[in-house]
């Protein structure tokens, strides 16, 4: 035998990656963490708030993002399979999270900064029109590096144990953006505050023209962090060059005997109703999830009038409630099953709802209520994308499939290795088909909720104060009881392929 490398499925298995070259390729999506945070919690605050943009306007460009990142991220994955034999020299892959990196520290500081050129003269829509492209910019390059990073796994690592543990560091790492961001947050807030006491404490404790400069320096200090963490990602990560030989487990599902089972085409899953129930729940947990994080700042400022430190504090209590809370999922969806775990999620939920409908004040309560949203969204969510997996099952490999990811933590479609397969490989046609009705239909919400502002010639005027504390209630309390109606449905119908004959012809 040759001094050259072995033939796929021979010879000895590869060596498992060293501690400094795992921790190099969970650091990668650092700078897509720290955004994504930033974008969810605090984009619609800084447009309308501090940047005193209408409510409509500000809830076009939350939508022009959504709909921007639905569709580049199917899009970058096509493209990403068609470069899959190009850039030999750096990786296809490392290429484009190249790419998509470098979008996102182009684009990213300008949408928390003001218009260049803007004066107070200027018509809002010439605005609207300077942000737009530096928003369509950013979700692309995160969609590239999104995909590009979590591509790498099957590259790095060849067994499902070391996958998992990569998806564990990922998501480790993605906790820690969360804790900066927010962190972060409430310290510029501090200093930006502390100088000023007396009778103009008040003025710097609500949101405004003056905080300009924090969320401008917040979006500087998360391209900055996020830059190194890329750079180590970079200079510590090696992709190795994809064997021409086709492997074994990558492509048994096509070579399989005709006594495994078939697999589903894409086309098979709109002829089946569990394909529509678990879309419908997956799209109501979203709509929960991402409209009461979207929400939270809004109503903490302008219906309970607390202090605008709380916009950096409560959020974070959500954030570390649900991490904390995710432990226990595994164990209690063991005791009573994945249907009543999702039910208990949403009692805690609807719990929440009712709390912030019959309070008008909340006071040191406020933590409280935290800490039911952020334990009931992440119950709700993980369960959610347990579901999703069920409806797969083992019907369909695809991307995401053999990659052994699920959808992560932020319900990501086309995760996973984006290579050319067959079409019988339908499972990133589901994953890809609910996340992208998902992140279209929370903009259009946002946008519908925005429409719905009562405040036309001011920031809040006395009716927003109920129109925020009812918002919270409607994502919550409203979006909950469509979402216990999709459990209804699984209950009395569940998850099962009904109308797919493996016999029949495609």
């Amino acid at each position: 035998m040759g001094p050259g490398p072995p033939a796929a499925g021979a010879g000895a298995p590869p060596r498992p990656l060293s501690l400094v070259a795992r921790l190099s390729y969970a650091v990668g999506h650092f700078l897509n963490d720290l955004c994504a945070s930033m974008w969810f919690t605090y984009l619609l605050l800084y447009l309308h708030s501090v940047r005193a943009y209408s409510s409509r306007g500000a809830g076009l460009l939350l939508l022009l993002g959504q709909v921007a990142d639905g569709l580049c991220t199917p899009l970058v994955g096509f493209e990403a399979d068609r470069a899959a034999g190009r850039c030999a020299r750096f990786g296809p892959r490392k290429a484009w999270h190249l790419v998509g990196t470098i979008c996102v520290l182009l684009s990213f500081p300008f949408i928390f900064s003001p218009c260049l050129g803007c004066r107070a003269s200027t018509p809002e829509w010439v605005a609207l029109l300077y942000y737009g492209p530096f928003i369509v910019i950013f979700q692309f390059g995160w969609a590239a590096t999104q995909i590009a990073h979590l591509s790498l796994i099957p590259e790095l690592v060849t067994n499902d144990h070391e996958k998992v543990e990569l998806t564990a560091l990922r998501y480790a790492f993605t906790v820690v953006a969360s804790i900066t961001v927010y962190g972060a947050a409430w310290l510029l807030l501090h200093l930006q505050g502390s100088p000023h006491m007396g009778s103009t404490q008040d003025v710097y404790d609500q949101l405004g023209v003056q905080d300009v400069p924090v969320f401008r320096n917040l979006s500087l200090l998360v391209v900055g962090i996020g830059a190194v963490f890329s750079l180590l990602f970079h200079l510590g990560t090696r992709e190795g060059r994809r064997r021409q030989v086709e492997e074994p487990d990558e492509h048994s599902p096509l070579l399989a005997p005709a006594t495994a089972r078939p697999l589903l085409l894409w086309k098979h899953w709109l002829r089946e109703p569990a394909f529509y129930q678990v879309g419908l729940l997956y799209m109501s947990t979203r709509l929960i999830v991402n409209l009461s994080q979207t929400y939270m700042a809004m109503y903490l400022t302008y219906s309970l009038n607390l202090p605008k430190k709380f916009i950096a504090t409560i959020p974070l209590v959500m954030y570390l409630s649900g991490f904390l809370s995710s432990f226990l999922l595994k164990p209690v969806n063991k005791c009573i099953g994945r249907n009543m775990t999702y039910f208990v999620g949403l009692l805690v939920i609807l719990a929440f709802a009712a709390w912030v409908a019959l309070a008008d004040e909340l006071g040191v309560a406020v933590y409280v209520v935290a800490v039911l949203l952020g334990t009931g969204c992440a119950t709700i969510l993980v369960t959610s994308l347990a579901m999703t997996a069920d409806l797969i099952g083992p019907h369909t490999v695809g991307l995401l499939s053999r990659s052994g990811l699920g959808l992560g933590t932020r319900a990501e479609a086309w995760d996973a290795d984006p290579l050319p397969v067959s079409p019988q490989h339908s499972g990133a046609f589901v994953y890809g088909a609910m996340s992208f009705s998902d992140k279209v239909a929370n903009g259009l919400a946002v946008m519908a909720i925005q429409s719905l502002h009562p405040c036309s010639s001011e920031l809040c005027c006395k009716a927003c104060v109920a129109f925020y504390h009812w918002v919270m209630v409607a994502v919550t309390g409203g979006v909950g009881v469509a979402a216990t109606l999709a459990l209804c449905c699984l209950l009395v119908w569940p998850i099962r392929l009904r109308s797919w004959d493996p016999g029949a012809q495609p």
